[in-house]
């Protein structure tokens, strides 16, 4: 099994743990995790975009002019697509994006997004995380111990109210849950930092 330091809060290594090679060690697979990252992406998508075309604009019901004689081109209706305050053609319409993984598709990105972050030396653990009072600053020297002060992604295994509003104001840094966590923020933020329940937590899910 693969290893990884645990840390404390004052940075310090208090010692090495072991971690499951199904969930960390395994070669991250990029066709699954751009489809993904896809999936997510296009699943935050509104699709509430619209453009109304020829048939919704107001006006235009009567011929501009006649049809021949006048030396011009020939037109039906002032609303069309070609004058000013006319319809759009083929303008968007609320639609839906959503897109969907199999499960074991979905599992396996996840995978390789941890394996990704274990490989690349930007996943950390450490033993706990608690504070006595909510102090953005004190949740600040926490992380600079940690060397993860920006873009950082905190995995918790349950929520905490304190480490959450310690954090909130810090930029860059994101707070999740370990059964929240997606593949799109693993491979977004520069360091990941794991609680240890946190981590046992993932392992116990996707191993």
């Amino acid at each position: 099994m693969a290893t990884i330091d645990l840390y404390n809060m004052k940075g310090q290594v208090v010692k090495q743990i072991e971690v499951k090679d199904e969930v960390f060690g395994i070669t991250p697979n990029h066709d699954v995790l751009q489809r993904a990252v896809i999936m997510q992406l296009a699943n935050k998508r509104q699709g509430t975009s619209k453009a109304k075309g020829r048939s919704e604009v107001s006006g235009g019901g009567r011929k501009p002019y006649r049809q021949k004689g006048t030396g011009r081109a020939r037109q039906g209706s002032i609303r069309a697509a070609q004058h000013v305050g006319g319809g759009v053609i083929f303008g968007p319409v609320p639609r839906s994006y959503r897109t969907v993984l199999p499960r074991k598709m979905r599992q396996l990105a996840m995978k390789s997004a941890l394996s990704a972050c274990y490989a690349d030396n930007k996943l950390k653990v450490v033993d706990d995380l608690k504070l006595e009072a909510i102090k953005t600053k004190e949740m600040a020297q926490v992380l600079s111990n940690l060397e993860a002060e920006k873009s950082t992604l905190l995995v918790l295994e349950a929520m905490d109210l304190v480490i959450r509003r310690s954090a909130a104001n810090l930029p860059g840094v994101k707070l999740e849950l370990s059964n929240t966590i997606n593949v799109f923020d693993l491979l977004k933020f520069d360091h990941v930092v794991f609680t240890e329940a946190a981590l046992r937590k993932v392992e116990e899910v996707y191993a």
